[in-house]
């Protein structure tokens, strides 16, 4: 731990130190009187009491006092350090659909939900991974760039909802969006999740490019369409209440295939909330490559801590001079 001082200059003051050492030796010596005597036999034998040998330590420990308030003065911290360690990990973008329609209640409590909370448990099990999160319907938005904090990204995970952005599904945008996070990083292994449970309909970029875009960086992308066959019920809030309707599952499986398969990366099909558990237990058996970390040590002012000690000197001494150690002379 590195110690720096905010007013260091008022560190010169404990040069006083050696003159209070050679003032309280010298008046030691002044409180005994000199006599001449012929012989000494009879004294010399004599053995010292302790409260004779320990006559000082009242001195001393005003000087330890003294100095530990000079240095406490001048406010002494421990300095914020930087640590670098190479780690096991991969860069990752998640890629979530925040559509009207994950709303549907075929999963439990509803789609978009089931995803948030499978997504919560792989980004904790993924200690050592940088983990990006990107939202997208009619248009995509990063909720949270790269980053090994995992409690910040859960926190933005966990205020994900839908009615944010524009309506529609731009899988296009939100592939685009997630290759530019993560394209110049130097990892070994970079991979996008992408889930949705729709159809491509609106966006600036076309899925096919922005799957290009994806294999040109050589990111993998595994795509997951999220939803039950058939139709399922979603429950929309309306400036008049929640209404209830039935929606048809429309995923375009042809598309998430072409993309997964673009890319070096696989498609999965989850029609339930165990399945989505186990596709993501089969991606979190992906590589792993080497990754810089920094960490950071905390910048503390230790200068309360030195008049604490300090006071308690101060006690201690007062009760030795005053009590225990009483010489009258």
């Amino acid at each position: 731990m590195i110690i720096s001082f905010s007013y260091p200059y008022l560190l010169f003051l404990l040069i006083a130190i050696p003159f209070l050492i050679y003032f309280i030796i010298k008046k030691d010596k002044q409180r005994h009187a000199f006599i001449k005597y012929s012989d000494f036999t009879q004294i010399s034998k004599a053995k010292k009491t302790w409260k004779v040998r320990f006559r000082l330590l009242p001195d001393w420990l005003r000087i330890v006092v003294f100095a530990l308030l000079i240095i406490a003065i001048a406010r002494p911290h421990s300095s914020l350090s930087k640590h670098n360690k190479d780690i096991m990990g991969i860069d990752i973008v998640l890629a979530l659909d925040v559509s009207p329609s994950m709303l549907a209640e075929d999963f439990k409590p509803n789609r978009l939900e089931c995803a948030k909370e499978v997504a919560k448990d792989f980004i904790q099990n993924r200690k050592t991974d940088e983990i990006g999160l990107v939202v997208f319907s009619g248009e995509a938005f990063t909720q949270c760039p790269p980053t090994i904090d995992h409690n910040v990204l859960i926190d933005l995970l966990s205020t994900t909802k839908t009615g944010e952005l524009a309506d529609g599904t731009a899988i296009g945008d939100g592939l685009s969006v997630s290759v530019n996070r993560i394209k110049d990083s130097k990892a070994k292994s970079k991979t996008i999740i992408l889930i949705t449970d729709g159809v491509n309909n609106t966006g600036q970029i076309d899925p096919e490019s922005a799957a290009l875009f994806a294999k040109k960086y050589g990111i993998r992308v595994y795509t997951i369409g999220i939803g039950s066959e058939g139709k399922a019920m979603i429950s929309i809030p309306t400036p008049q209440g929640v209404q209830r309707q039935t929606i048809d599952a429309q995923i375009d499986e042809a598309l998430l295939k072409k993309i997964a398969d673009e890319t070096g990366g696989k498609y999965f099909r989850s029609k339930k909330n165990s399945s989505l558990k186990d596709i993501f237990e089969e991606i979190d058996k992906m590589e792993k490559s080497i990754i810089s970390v920094s960490s950071y040590e905390q910048n503390n002012d230790i200068g309360d801590l030195l008049v604490y000690y300090a006071l308690i000197l101060l006690l201690i001494e007062c009760v030795l001079r005053y009590g225990v150690i009483r010489i009258k002379y």
